[in-house]
């Protein structure tokens, strides 16, 4: 059985009934891997691939509401982007200038500005529920695959929570 939708295409199912869409999208000067995925595609509703689409084709605005979340959090310093942050810090030391793209003399607002937005996962199963619908990852080091700040989002592109993947 398959899925039809206008930016999706054609979204098949495999044998245990997952479906699973990926594709690249660049904004500015990144470029994100996009997957949509749900465990059951009975599951999945027309108004969860729309706001799916909603989610890719805003993806630059949708960058910066996730940035100025993680500034909010800065001043928390129990929160995981200040823990993040300071990770950053001592693991870069005396080059972490060489890793940033600006510098303000802020630490803490470069290391965000700098982040690489490396994925978005949507989980379109889980659209309009309390889990989240979509999940960004960002990095200072677009090799790192520990090193990096997950953001939760919800079907809304609200920012839910804000975690270390460690």
């Amino acid at each position: 059985m398959a899925i039809e939708h206008d930016y999706f295409g054609v979204l098949s199912s495999g044998p245990d009934g997952a479906i699973f869409w990926t594709e690249r999208v660049e904004f500015g000067d990144q470029s994100v891997t996009v997957d949509l995925t749900a465990p059951d595609q009975d599951d999945v509703s027309a108004a969860a691939l729309d706001a799916a689409a909603a989610l890719i084709g805003s993806i630059e605005g949708l960058d910066e509401v996730v940035r100025r979340a993680m500034l909010t959090e800065v001043d928390d310093r129990t929160s995981e982007v200040t823990e993040y942050v300071l990770q950053q810090q001592e693991a870069y030391g005396d080059e972490l200038e060489d890793v940033l793209v600006d510098i303000s003399g802020d630490a803490a607002v470069d290391i965000i500005r700098s982040l690489r937005l490396s994925s978005m996962t949507i989980l379109a199963d889980e659209h309009g529920g309390s889990e989240p619908f979509a999940v960004l990852e960002y990095a200072l080091d677009a090799d790192a695959t520990d090193d990096v700040l997950l953001v939760n989002l919800g079907s809304d592109g609200a920012v839910m929570s804000v975690m270390s993947a460690d």
